[in-house]
């Protein structure tokens, strides 16, 4: 994807380089380290919460399917926290060439979400990213890179290390530019969501249903933010290249919860589902590229599988 002549966003802190080895890593009060781990299993991109959950279940010697998905859904967020930003945005933006790339995906989020806004009459308040490394700390608890990049609505910011983009083309396979920009553009599809008040909307309704149907309001959730990822896409058909659609095919397939079950050596359990399957985030992710138009990514009324 052509962003070299991008501008870099100015909405960027940087945890990296802060100590979070002991201590309260939470946003608030005494911070759990087991049920703080399981609570960020869901609502992030995907790719890291069944990896961690298979290695929390071996060291505690807990059955994965008695509570796999619909966690954080279900919490209240914790209260915000000012994040020490131990570098300047530009500083944070200019450190290596995935930071660069990063702020540059997130400037253009800014700029195309602005502009999706202003012709419905809204105003856009764009999110913060904020930069950690191995440990971090959020508004929503502690952050652990292993668990991928995610979306905190307490604070209303994204969290990324960037040797996730490492992890996408070694472990998963889903190497590309297009691919890192991918994962940003689906975590500013949650702010989206939150900026619309639907993620309140969803967080109520599971909180009054059983577990199945709360993780298949959040595979919704998550597939209407792939949608969004796609919807980004299209505003910037002038700077996708040749591969790069199918760069991000290729990294919604890998990311899709029966995919990544049946890796970590599981039996894909669709009621455990988070996400959505492979099929469904390839989808999901084609239409909005398909449309550019985010009416077409209501996933609440429409059949995912369709």
């Amino acid at each position: 994807m052509r962003l070299d002549d991008y501008r870099s966003s100015d909405n960027v802190e940087d945890e990296r380089g802060e100590d979070f080895s002991g201590g309260n890593n939470g946003g608030g009060g005494g911070f759990n380290l087991i049920s703080g781990l399981l609570g960020f299993v869901v609502g992030r991109f995907g790719i890291g919460g069944v990896i961690v959950l298979v290695i929390i279940c071996f060291i505690f010697k807990i059955n994965p399917l008695g509570f796999m998905g619909g966690g954080s859904s279900t919490q209240p967020a914790m209260a915000p926290h000012q994040v020490h930003s131990v570098r300047s945005a530009q500083q944070a933006c200019q450190l290596n060439a995935a930071s660069l790339f990063s702020c540059r995906v997130l400037a253009s989020t800014e700029d195309t979400w602005g502009k999706i806004f202003a012709d419905a009459g809204k105003k856009y308040k764009p999110t913060t990213l904020v930069f950690y490394s191995q440990r971090g700390r959020s508004g929503c608890g502690a952050a652990e890179s292993a668990m991928g990049p995610f979306y905190c609505p307490a604070d209303q910011r994204v969290y990324l290390d960037t040797d996730f983009y490492n992890e996408l083309v070694n472990r998963f396979h889903a190497s590309g530019d297009f691919a890192q920009a991918y994962v940003i553009a689906h975590e500013v599809g949650h702010h989206v969501q939150d900026l619309m008040g639907l993620s309140d909307q969803i967080r109520e309704q599971q909180a009054n249903v059983g577990k199945a149907a709360a993780n298949a309001l959040q595979v919704r959730m998550e597939l209407q933010a792939d949608c969004y990822a796609g919807v980004w896409a299209a505003h910037n058909r002038d700077r996708i290249e040749e591969g790069d659609v199918e760069e991000g095919m290729r990294a919604a397939q890998a990311i899709g919860d029966d995919t990544l079950e049946k890796a970590a050596g599981m039996r894909p359990v669709p009621e455990s589902f988070t996400h959505g399957t492979s099929a469904e985030r390839m989808r999901w992710l084609k239409r909005g590229i398909d449309s550019g138009d985010p009416a077409v990514c209501d996933t609440f009324h429409h059949d995912i599988d369709s």
